[in-house]
C-alpha cells in the first residue's frame, strides 16, 4: 500500500456497512489483505454478468456505476462495489469503470475466506455487520 494513506483507507473500510461490526484489530488485518490497482480512465473494472471474485474500496478517483447500458451512480473515495463477491459467486448486477485515473484496495475471495478461517472472531463480526445491514434494509421497504 506504499503510496495509500493507510489511515483514510482504515476509515473508508470502516464505513462499509458488511465491516461496521469488526473491531480495530480486526479491520487492520482485512486491510492488511489488500492489494492497491491503479487503473486508467475508461477502465472498465468490472463487468455486468460476470461471476466476480473481488471487492473494490475506491480509495482515490471515481467510477460510474452502469447497469443495463445506463449510468445509475458515481462514486468516489470512500465508497465500495463488489463486497458481495466475497461471500457469492453470483453474476455482478452492474458494471463500474474509472472516470479518470483511480486507484482501488482490492480484496479477492481467497485472501477473504483464508481470513475467516484464521480469525473465527473476523466471521463473528463480519455476520453481525451483514444482520445489522439486512434489517436496515428490511426497515426501508
Amino acid at each position: 500500500m506504499d503510496g495509500y494513506d493507510r489511515a483514510l483507507l482504515f476509515t473508508y473500510l470502516g464505513q462499509v456497512p458488511t465491516f461496521a461490526a469488526c473491531s480495530e484489530l480486526e479491520l487492520e488485518h482485512l486491510l492488511g489483505l489488500a492489494e492497491m490497482r491503479a487503473v486508467d480512465a475508461g477502465t472498465e473494472i468490472l463487468r455486468e454478468g460476470e461471476i466476480g471474485e473481488e471487492f473494490f474500496l475506491v480509495a482515490q478517483g471515481d467510477v460510474t456505476v452502469e447497469r443495463r447500458g445506463h449510468a445509475v451512480a458515481q462514486l468516489g473515495p470512500g465508497s465500495f462495489f463488489g463486497e458481495l463477491a466475497l461471500f457469492d459467486d453470483a453474476p455482478r448486477n452492474a458494471s463500474v469503470s474509472a472516470v479518470g485515473p483511480t486507484a482501488c484496495a482490492v480484496f479477492t475471495r481467497a485472501r477473504f475466506v483464508d481470513a475467516l478461517d484464521e480469525i473465527p472472531a473476523l466471521r463473528d463480526s463480519l455476520l453481525r455487520g451483514m444482520a445489522r445491514r439486512l434489517h436496515e434494509l428490511d426497515a426501508r421497504a
